[in-house]
């Protein structure tokens, strides 16, 4: 459904060893970039992911009530990502990372905030 997502960050760099840690846990290699606007780019063969300053100059924000989720192979990954995305200098959020069951079945979910506040997870989906 998705090609990209980019995130604006307001400390391109802290973004990028936070983005390299995070996603280096769900097995996804480090950045490539900066590119000529100045972003850092993710990819893997089911799209891209990536960070940069707005390109319009203005500050970044993150948007309230929004949440980017990340997939996660193992219930292991969800948790190296969120221990990793500490580590890197993101805040833990939510309920701690485990095991939970609602309208869509049991997923395993660990919840961030990026070093400019936008909301990240990552997911397993057992079975």
């Amino acid at each position: 459904m998705f090609t990209h997502v980019t995130l604006g960050a307001n400390d391109v760099e802290a973004s990028r060893r936070f983005y390299d840690a995070v996603l280096g846990a769900l097995g996804v290699d480090a950045a490539s970039g900066p590119d000529a606007k100045g972003r850092f780019w993710w990819r893997t063969k089911t799209g891209a992911f990536a960070v940069g300053a707005p390109i319009n100059g203005e500050p970044a924000c993150h948007a309230n009530g929004g949440t980017i989720g990340f997939h996660a192979k193992t219930p292991e990954m969800v948790q190296a990502f969120h221990d990793a995305g500490v580590a890197a200098g993101g805040k833990a959020i939510e309920d701690p990372p485990g095991e939970r069951t609602g309208p869509f079945g049991t997923l395993v979910l660990a919840y961030l905030r990026d070093p400019s506040g936008n909301k990240i997870c990552a997911m397993h989906r057992p079975g």
